[in-house]
């Protein structure tokens, strides 16, 4: 009886979710050479109020490579709005490929908890190129010669004699610091933290999206979050996408409290600079009072580092 309830649950559970989301995934074929790319893409059909974080190809794609990860694209039609999420992969192998299901997270409406659903797998299969038997074996070509360009050679000269001639310049002012006055440096290290704070301060000062300047305002405030994350937790943050930054953030466990806001941040951002959405004047009030928190809920309690550095004549 627990178990007929159990199932019961999830049955209903699923029917709940279905009628405000489905996801799909599919491939423009089926059938690759060695080495062709393979355009996948998932689409996701949900209610517009439902927060949407970008799904990332599991560690289980070993069989293929991902080439590429593309920008998203949305369309709205009444209450539903449908996204795809565009991929391009590559086989090396002749086999036949299987693409994993893939986990689509999102949130309903104001609700904190995040769902899960998953796309089908897909096959594909990876080929040679068939080889006739019935053809002759063409002779292989010569070797081609390429003609002697003096041009190169007088290109590297040239590099040569700059690169003689800087070196020169540095190890003369060495010797000319190296027979003067020592001095000493006290260096204060501006914490992540305080460069953050600041550099929102200065953008709020600008009032870009009060002058109908929404992308350039996304774009600033969206990179002085991902420089913070950089200097803050050591995270390549500028070189990641929304989904790959907020998967190693889930990997730091000082970043624990700004996960959310984080991903409402940074998808809001993605919506405005991809998608030409058209936020609200309150979204972009907003994203300047999420900027703060995230940054003010990570500061260290280390106290500020000051060094000092000494140079000593030899």
């Amino acid at each position: 009886m627990v178990k007929f309830l159990f199932g019961l649950s999830v049955f209903l559970c699923a029917n709940l979710y279905a009628q405000t989301i489905s996801v799909g995934a599919s491939t423009d074929t089926s059938d690759y050479l060695i080495g062709d790319y393979i355009y996948y893409q998932i689409k996701v059909i949900a209610k517009k109020d439902i927060h949407l974080i970008q799904p990332f190809l599991p560690d289980t794609l070993t069989q293929l490579e991902l080439i590429s990860t593309g920008k998203p694209k949305t369309s709205e039609e009444g209450d539903s709005k449908t996204i795809i999420y565009p991929f391009t992969l590559a086989g090396y192998d002749s086999i036949t490929a299987i693409i994993p299901a893939v986990p689509v997270m999102y949130r309903e409406n104001q609700d904190t908890l995040l769902h899960k659903i998953e796309t089908d797998p897909i096959i594909v299969n990876i080929h040679t190129v068939p080889i006739s038997t019935a053809e002759e074996i063409k002779d292989v070509k010569s070797p081609l010669s390429i003609p002697f360009d003096w041009k190169w050679l007088l290109f590297w000269i040239v590099i040569a004699v700059i690169v003689i001639l800087v070196g020169r310049y540095f190890y003369k002012r060495y010797q000319a610091k190296k027979a003067g006055i020592p001095i000493e440096k006290k260096i204060i290290r501006i914490p992540a933290h305080v460069k953050a704070l600041t550099a929102l301060e200065n953008l709020a000062n600008e009032q870009l999206w009060q002058k109908g300047k929404i992308k350039e305002y996304h774009s600033k405030i969206t990179e002085i979050i991902r420089t913070y994350f950089e200097e803050r937790f050591e995270l390549p943050a500028m070189e990641l996408t929304t989904s790959e930054s907020m998967q190693k953030l889930g990997q730091i466990k000082a970043a624990e409290n700004i996960l959310g806001i984080t991903s409402d941040f940074l998808s809001n951002a993605d919506l405005v600079k991809f998608a030409k959405f058209q936020p609200l004047e309150s979204v972009n009030e907003e994203m300047m009072k999420q900027a703060n928190e995230i940054v003010n809920k990570t500061i260290p309690q280390e106290p500020v580092v000051v060094e000092q550095e000494e140079e000593v004549n030899v």
